[in-house]
């Protein structure tokens, strides 16, 4: 056992102690102690043991219901939340996607135009944003467009630092241009859970595009701007550029000129179809998850399909899904037994509402250096966070978005994120250092931070998300 995982261990066994003492913490349920206990546990673990998550999270599920403080009925049904079917759904309409060649053809029609520097950074971002719709999950997407990084990579060879910046590029606008849909990440759906259990707020998939989706693309953009000055001098960014749909074909089995194909024409029709009916909710009234399940069944079809569905099923990460079911769970707990509301009940919250976001963003963004998870840093401080806006007379809404927003920033070290460890090695092709993302980082993280707050106070409550 190293020094990091025996001092958290006594942290998790300190806090229990505490609370097993009936004296202490006077005003806390029996319920609410285990659940502090669990959680206190749980959370240790996750930050100073390589035990995997979901076996952390699925322990933690299990100790809850075994104790009583839950039901089975609340712990297995979170795995029939819609949001978990709609995830599921959404992997099965990427598959299909990823089968057909259509990331190929979409790079080579907008990297293709680019003729200066800027000009292929920002239809990089461009196109990495709208990637957020096809594909699930951040880590996803970074094994999407990893070929195209690699056709990029070839044809700037001779230009190692343009190479090395857009090796940065990829993973970071992955990263914060998730926050543009529900399916994004994870984390954004057990946030949702969250907020419906806690707060009784429901937020459908179109409610978070409007809230999301300005702030993914600005924040993706100002990123580029970002990655690109700290990254490369004035020299390395006036020389033009051309990038042909040749050279991203070498890296690409499926052709990406030419006429379309049968398969990839369906998969198009498909994709646009589900994306208008997702955006389209409030007029036609279906749940978005049935409408992922009808393209996923039309996707996996003998006769219309471009995947097999056994095949399109081995893509669907359920580890995570188990991960979000269990932290559900856990989080239905701390709502239900009172123990977030007594976490939060010592802290001052007679605070302006803008002070009070400053504080839940800043904490959201620089958590990652403790939990690199990003669902478990939703599953710990959204319950919290929705507990103590209530508290503090802040919309739970506002909070726990903006919470969830800023936890997206997990850009300093090489393994705060997949994309970020995907893309820092990549042999026989020059890539970023750590250096290199500390001063990124330094940059990024308060323009970030700043970005979440402008928009939690200005700009969402012009779309229905007031602060109060």
């Amino acid at each position: 056992m190293n020094l990091r995982q025996a001092a958290t261990l006594c942290v998790a066994l300190s806090i229990c102690a505490l609370l097993i003492v009936p004296g202490n913490f006077p005003g806390l349920s029996g319920d609410a102690r285990i659940t502090l206990a669990v959680f206190a546990i749980a959370t240790c673990a996750w930050i100073g043991t390589p035990i995997d998550d979901t076996y952390i999270a699925l322990g933690a599920g299990l100790a809850l219901t075994a104790t009583g403080v839950i039901s089975s009925d609340e712990l297995f049904g979170t795995l029939g939340d819609d949001t978990v079917w709609l995830l599921i759904c959404a992997f099965i309409l990427a598959a299909a996607v990823a089968r057909t060649g259509l990331a190929g053809r979409a790079a080579a029609f907008l990297v293709g135009g680019a003729r200066t520097v800027r000009q292929l950074v920002h239809l990089t971002t461009a196109a990495l944003v709208v990637t957020a719709f096809a594909v699930p999950a951040t880590s996803g997407r970074a094994a999407l467009a990893m070929p195209v990084f690699l056709a990029l990579a070839k044809a700037l060879s001779d230009r190692k630092k343009l190479v090395v910046m857009l090796a940065l590029l990829f993973p970071t606008v992955i990263l914060l241009s998730a926050v543009a849909t529900l399916i994004g990440a994870g984390a954004h759906l057990i946030t949702v859970s969250v907020l419906w259990e806690a707060a009784g707020e429901r937020i459908g998939f179109t409610e978070w595009l409007m809230i999301g989706l300005p702030l993914a693309v600005v924040s993706s953009h100002l990123a580029a701007e970002v990655v690109l000055f700290t990254t490369t001098g004035r020299e390395d960014r006036r020389g033009p550029v051309h990038i042909t749909a040749e050279q991203i074909q070498e890296h690409s089995d499926k052709p990406v000129t030419g006429p379309w194909e049968p398969a990839e024409t369906r998969c198009a029709l498909l994709l646009a179809t589900v994306v208008a009916l997702w955006c389209s909710e409030p007029l036609h009234r279906v749940p978005p998850a049935v409408v992922a399940l009808i393209g996923a069944i039309v996707a996996a079809s003998p006769a219309l399909g471009t995947v097999r569905l056994k095949d399109a099923l081995k893509t669907v990460p359920w580890s995570l899904l188990l991960f979000m079911a269990a932290t559900m769970a856990m989080g239905v707990a701390l709502a239900d037994s009172g123990a977030a509301e007594y976490l939060v009940g010592g802290i001052p919250l007679d605070l302006p509402p803008w002070l009070f976001l400053t504080v839940v963003i800043a904490v959201s963004t620089m958590a990652h250096l403790i939990l690199q998870s990003r669902s478990a840093r939703s599953s710990v401080l959204v319950p919290l966070v929705v507990a103590a806006a209530v508290g503090a007379g802040v919309n739970p809404v506002a909070a726990a978005l903006a919470s969830t927003a800023a936890a997206g920033f997990c850009h300093t070290l090489p393994a705060s994120a997949k994309p970020v460890t995907l893309f820092a090695d990549i042999p026989g092709t020059p890539t970023y250092t750590p250096r290199d993302l500390l001063r990124m980082s330094a940059v990024l993280a308060p323009m970030t931070a700043a970005l979440v707050l402008l928009f939690a106070v200005a700009v969402w409550p012009l779309l229905g998300v007031p602060v109060r």
